[in-house]
């Protein structure tokens, strides 16, 4: 799998775009900003966009979604939970003091356990509230995209609409902590950590 990791918009948040090296199909997980930036990245890499999944609906993960959309014509996908705030991310980011552009609507309402696949490669949905309402992981074997559920050392904060600290805690430590310790996590913002290396040295999971 083709795994491209961008930084991007100015909270920096993780933007991932997976690949199936045998078909040149592709996904973009949370293309929170910079949509130029990603496309250049898919065109060097000859990928061809299938979805565009949004971990959850903050604007910093979800930003670029509409001229990704336009340019692609890929399917958009989200939690229902979160989808009503597509159409609100403008607002969302003006409290901020940042501009974005409001997202078209979802084309896939994303349900725990569903699968998103692309070439060879299925991706499993792991809903994981707390950070928002509608957070969701995406697993595939050795490999979670955990968006702002779990950092490396920390967790997502919970003091935004939807957010509920106990929630994530529990989605954390029943969702995610059984995945086989040397599970990769790409996180929504930061470095990638491991399972094993959260169970052991998280403060907020001890």
């Amino acid at each position: 799998m083709f795994i491209k990791k961008l930084e991007v918009g100015p909270i920096m948040a993780n933007c991932y775009i997976l690949g199936c090296e045998s078909t040149k199909e592709a996904v973009v997980i949370d293309p929170g900003d910079d949509a130029d930036r990603i496309l250049m990245e898919l065109s060097k890499a000859e990928l061809r966009v299938k979805y565009l999944i949004n971990t959850h609906g903050h604007f910093d993960h979800v930003g670029a979604n509409k001229r990704m959309k336009e340019v692609t014509g890929a399917q958009l996908a989200i939690h229902p939970d979160d989808e009503p705030m597509l159409n609100q991310l403008s607002k969302s980011a003006l409290m901020f003091g940042m501009s974005v552009e409001d997202s078209p609507p979802a084309d896939i309402l994303l349900k725990d356990g569903d699968e998103i696949t692309f070439g060879d490669i299925t991706l499993k949905v792991i809903h994981t509230p707390g950070h928002s309402k509608g957070g969701v992981c995406l697993y595939t074997a050795g490999h979670l995209f955990a968006g702002d559920t779990l950092f490396a050392g920390s967790i997502g904060r919970t003091d935004l609409e939807g957010g509920d600290y106990d929630t994530l805690i529990s989605s954390i430590k029943n969702r995610l902590l059984s995945l086989d310790e040397n599970t990769l996590v790409y996180t929504g913002h930061g470095p990638e950590t491991t399972i094993g290396n959260e169970r052991r040295m998280n403060p907020f999971l001890r």
